[in-house]
């Protein structure tokens, strides 16, 4: 998988490294689903319109309504791109392994987990949140080192999804695939060429799909330590669709395979 690379940095501990979220649609998310306390909207002084509903939901769940010039509310959100509402949230924890794996019981469906080998770009991984939440993901594994964690960007690309899927963490992403083996789940790594075509495999039964970082792909003992590898079949002239896309092009496959869009 091909695709834009940022830093290394993974988030220095179980919780997620940012404690505002801004945008219309992300705090209006964060507002309607209650996943974290909301301790202050700040919104555009005189501002009406699509910001009436964010003062609307913030004052009805009892949060704290500031209004902020708009370089306040930029100096807030690091960004001029706040589009008027900045939202300081109560810090998500990330669960551990057992709790993730607890979820399709409490929500019912057949086990269906992502793992993410070591994605870099933000953007990436808020698009696959994005598709995760979209096609009935019970959660999403990912490396504690080498990899993005839920960074501000992250948040804003998912657009309000990382309220909506439980996010863990683990120090070795095998060992994580393992537990998974164990558990009665079937690992499918994706693989830019040499898989079995992806509409081929049987996708209906509990599984965890694995996606490869941007350029580098699975590592190779990640994709050995998978039961099956899938390939999303490519014509037109193009080698390969970039992580956040081939996840959503998954993602929708085994949805497709269910026949339902979410659990």
């Amino acid at each position: 998988m091909s695709g834009p690379s940022s830093d290394r940095s993974g988030p220095p501990s179980d919780k997620s490294d940012f404690g505002r979220i801004w945008g219309r649609n992300p705090v209006l998310e964060l507002l309607r689903t209650g996943g974290r306390r909301a301790d202050e909207v700040a919104v555009l002084s005189g501002a009406a319109g699509p910001l009436s509903e964010v003062v609307a939901l913030a004052r009805r769940a009892g949060v704290k309504i500031s209004y902020r010039t708009r370089d306040q509310l930029s100096a807030m959100a690091g960004t001029d791109q706040h589009q008027g509402v900045v939202a300081r949230v109560a810090f998500q924890e990330y669960l551990d392994l057992d709790q993730l794996l607890a979820i399709p019981a409490t929500r019912g469906g057949t086990p269906f987990f992502l793992a993410l080998d070591q994605i870099q770009d933000p953007r990436n991984f808020g698009a696959v949140l994005r598709s995760a939440a979209a096609f009935g993901v019970h959660g999403v594994v990912i490396p504690k080192h080498h990899a993005v964690g839920l960074t501000d960007a992250a948040a804003r690309t998912a657009m309000g999804a990382v309220e909506h899927v439980a996010v863990a963490r683990g120090t070795n992403l095998v060992n994580v695939l393992e537990t998974l083996k164990n558990s009665g789940i079937w690992v499918y790594g994706l693989s830019s060429e040499g898989g079995t075509p992806i509409w081929n495999a049987d996708l209906s039964g509990p599984l965890c799909l694995v996606l490869g970082s941007e350029g580098e792909g699975l590592r190779p003992l990640v994709a050995r330590t998978c039961d099956v590898l899938v390939t999303v079949p490519m014509s037109g002239g193009v080698g390969s669709l970039n992580v956040a896309a081939a996840g959503a092009v998954a993602c929708y496959e085994v949805a497709r395979q269910r026949g339902r869009k979410s659990p």
